[in-house]
């Protein structure tokens, strides 16, 4: 996106990871650049530091003069309903209106772009392939799900010669994009709400993985071609010979070119050396250079609120987004891995009603693997409660006595209070927030 005619863009729903990165980069190109958003949060707060004017009025008259204008060009999020009061008055007006979505992919028709798919590990993904890509000096721009840690911008931007960038299935946004190579990191049903039947929802990613122009790269076993990754299995890129250490992970790798040794990686949890492999997958077929692609493994600053360790009194915290079964069943065998003799909790907030609606009975199992639950109200994001859905009848299914609810206010206490040693923060919601405020109180590990 060229800066030789300055536009003024609003931003509705500018509070969106994925929103805020694009509204940064329409910053960094010399637009001017405004938004709307329903809460102000820590990520609107960044965003007003950095110059950007964000209100938190959905009424028209909230507007400023400037924004009435026919000029101005309109993006909004999936999740901003249809009756927004500022979406109606800029489509009666008239105005270039863009969904998120079309509006990335549109950045993306000059740049060679690489994209990351698939309902787990595409923030962690295409953040270490960021990383990578940081490391070894490259042209491009990386439009980020999420935050490296101990970093306050989730766009980075050298150049303008490649591009990286989530592709994310909600709403079918992915099906926008043509990338030049693509990762699909794994499939499982989620977003039942847009799609219905997980037989819906995997044709949309044999969809995506149809639109990928020059290499498409997929976890083994799941059933889309094409260069495959995995641990311990017969695939393209094989990680193998694994050793646990204190901070991450030593092993092997084959690639299609040759095998490499001792390479070190500083995350905890297997599924991340999995969404490692995806990255270096990625950056190999990009041809950047594989002694610089490992190397860099051994500096990753790790993502925000995606198996974040932290010290705190007698206690070890994990803070992570996990929102869907498999992703809090990650954590849980993590957790046993590397911290086999400690008792552990889980303090879970879930993420919308339809995903624990649809996935009541898989919450219900993962949740009673722990040794103690403590359970949040759902938050609602974009939905309406239903009916039947709600903490309760998720903690009535959990099997086990050492269960119960908690208000997220409560949480510093809850924890004060629990015999456990090892607490999993967990959720997609507003847990976050409370974590942070906790978080002076944390030392890292």
């Amino acid at each position: 996106m060229k800066a030789n005619s300055k536009k003024i863009f609003y931003f509705i729903g500018i509070g969106g990871v994925g929103m805020s990165a694009l509204a940064l980069l329409c910053l960094k190109d010399g637009h001017k650049v405004y938004g709307y958003d329903k809460t102000s949060s820590e990520i609107t707060a960044k965003l007003i530091k950095k110059g950007i004017e964000i209100i938190f009025d959905s009424s028209v008259k909230a507007l400023q003069y400037l924004l009435l204008s026919t000029d101005v060009k309109v993006i909004y999020s999936a999740a901003i309903p249809d009756l927004h009061p500022q979406l109606v008055f800029y489509k009666k007006q008239g105005n270039n209106l863009s969904k998120r979505a079309e509006f990335l992919a549109k950045l993306c028709t000059d740049m060679k772009t690489l994209a990351v798919a698939g309902t787990h590990g595409k923030t962690t993904t295409s953040s270490i392939l960021t990383h990578i890509f940081s490391k070894s000096d490259q042209s491009f721009t990386s439009v980020m799900g999420g935050f490296f840690n101990n970093n306050s911008s989730n766009l980075i931007k050298t150049g303008t010669e490649t591009i990286i960038v989530e592709a994310d299935e909600y709403d079918r946004s992915f099906l926008h994009l043509h990338p030049t190579i693509a990762c699909i990191t794994s499939l499982e049903a989620d977003h039942l709400d847009v799609y219905g039947t997980q037989d819906v929802y995997i044709e949309a990613f044999v969809q995506f993985s149809k639109q990928v122009a020059h290499k498409l790269i997929v976890a083994y076993g799941l059933p889309i071609l094409g260069l495959t990754y995995g641990i311990e299995v017969a695939a393209d890129y094989k990680a193998f010979n694994l050793q646990l250490t204190e901070k991450g992970y030593r092993f092997n790798l084959k690639t299609p070119y040759g095998e490499f040794k001792d390479i070190f990686f500083n995350q905890i949890g297997i599924h991340n050396v999995s969404n490692a492999l995806g990255a270096i997958a990625m950056a190999d077929q990009a041809g950047i250079n594989i002694n610089k692609v490992l190397l860099a493994l051994e500096s990753f600053p790790g993502v925000y609120r995606r198996m974040n360790l932290y010290k705190w009194r007698d206690f070890i915290i994990i803070d992570d987004y996990a929102h869907h079964p498999s992703e809090i069943d990650s954590v849980f065998e993590t957790i046993k891995a590397f911290y086999p003799k400690q008792k552990n909790c889980v303090v879970f907030q879930p993420h919308l009603f339809s995903r624990t609606r649809d996935f009541m009975n898989d919450f219900k199992t993962v949740l009673s693997k722990f040794d103690e639950v403590m359970l949040m109200d759902i938050y609602p994001a974009r939905e309406k409660p239903i009916k039947g859905v709600n903490a309760k009848s998720l903690l009535d299914g959990i099997s086990h006595n050492k269960k119960k609810y908690i208000h997220k206010k409560e949480i510093k206490n809850a924890l004060i209070n629990s015999n456990a040693d090892i607490f999993a923060l967990l959720g997609a919601g507003d847990i976050g927030e409370e974590i942070q405020q906790l978080k002076q109180e944390f030392t890292s590990l």
